[in-house]
């Protein structure tokens, strides 16, 4: 984040001054150049113009954090020492946190994946089966059998790497799953 500000005047009717070519200054109204980085003369021009300052500054950007750390974050807010909930973590991140206190943050989102494996035997097409979560047992897996051009995206199809490893499907071939095919 940079620390150079921007300043705009603007009127009682929303509208912005207009800091024009060679520093002559336009009527309010749509205006091409509606910043100047000069305060001091924001201010006289405002009062000359009967507008007022206004200053533009960068929004801080969030702080990708994980489940974990933003449950520390969570618990600093809900606590009555926040600093301390902080610093004494027990992790080397309390920058990170304080950063994600103050200014904002998101959680990481864990990777998913499609699970496959190839069928054996001879068949015309290379087929795949596709590992999911049925419905009516979401705790098991199924493998369901079809061309891999088609594959099922919905969420019983998705796995995380721990539910990979959970249901011991370390040797299968994985596809990660991208944000637009959520």
């Amino acid at each position: 984040m940079s620390e150079e500000k921007l300043y705009a005047i603007k009127n009682d009717e929303g509208k912005y001054l207009d800091f024009g070519d060679n520093r002559v200054y336009k009527r309010f109204g749509t205006a091409n150049r509606p910043v100047t980085r000069n305060y001091i003369a924001a201010r006289e021009i405002a009062l000359l113009d009967h507008g007022y300052v206004v200053a533009f500054v960068e929004e801080p950007k969030k702080v990708v954090l994980t489940k974990e750390q933003a449950e520390i974050v969570e618990g600093a807010r809900d606590g009555h020492h926040p600093a301390s909930v902080l610093r004494f973590s027990g992790k080397d991140d309390e920058e990170l946190l304080m950063n994600a206190y103050v200014n904002g943050y998101t959680v990481e989102k864990e990777k998913k994946y499609l699970v496959y494996k190839v069928l054996g035997g001879k068949q015309k097409h290379e087929l795949f089966a596709q590992a999911y979560r049925p419905a009516i047992f979401p705790d098991t897996i199924t493998w369901s059998v079809g061309e891999r051009r088609a594959p099922k995206t919905g969420a019983s199809a998705q796995f995380t790497e721990s539910e990979i490893e959970h249901y011991g499907l370390q040797d299968c071939e994985k596809e990660e799953v991208t944000d637009d095919g959520e």
